[in-house]
């Protein structure tokens, strides 16, 4: 079994800041990726950051400059800064991980249950 869990969401004045963290926990044998998704309420849900095991990242275009994305292998935990936060920004945040379970095992997508981040004053 593998857990993704989010947590660090909350709600927070424009120009202020947030970080989310997701740890994936369980029967892990090694992890490719993890990414940040958010989906805020009727639009689809959006890629915002990645990152790969060796630390190669990509963020959003409406996010970079702002939001910072890193990965600790030892914990396997994924933590997206967010800063200088907007009300466009408000939405749930959801971590998927891209993991295999054993060395022979197909690599897949698990994800989180997702964390709100609320923009407003």
């Amino acid at each position: 079994q593998v857990q993704v869990v989010e947590s660090g969401g909350g709600l927070v004045q424009p120009g202020g800041s947030l970080r989310l963290s997701c740890a994936a926990s369980g029967s892990i044998f090694s992890v490719n990726a993890m990414d940040w998704y958010r989906q805020a309420p009727g639009k689809e849900r959006e890629l915002v950051a990645s990152i790969t095991s060796p630390g190669s990242t990509s963020v959003a275009d409406s996010v970079k400059g702002r939001f910072t994305i890193s990965l600790d292998n030892a914990k396997n935990t994924v933590y997206l800064q967010m800063n200088s936060l907007k009300p466009e920004d408000t939405a749930t945040y959801y971590c998927n991980s891209n993991l295999q379970i054993t060395r022979f095992s197909p690599v897949r997508n698990y994800w989180g249950q997702g964390t709100q981040v609320t923009v407003s004053s």
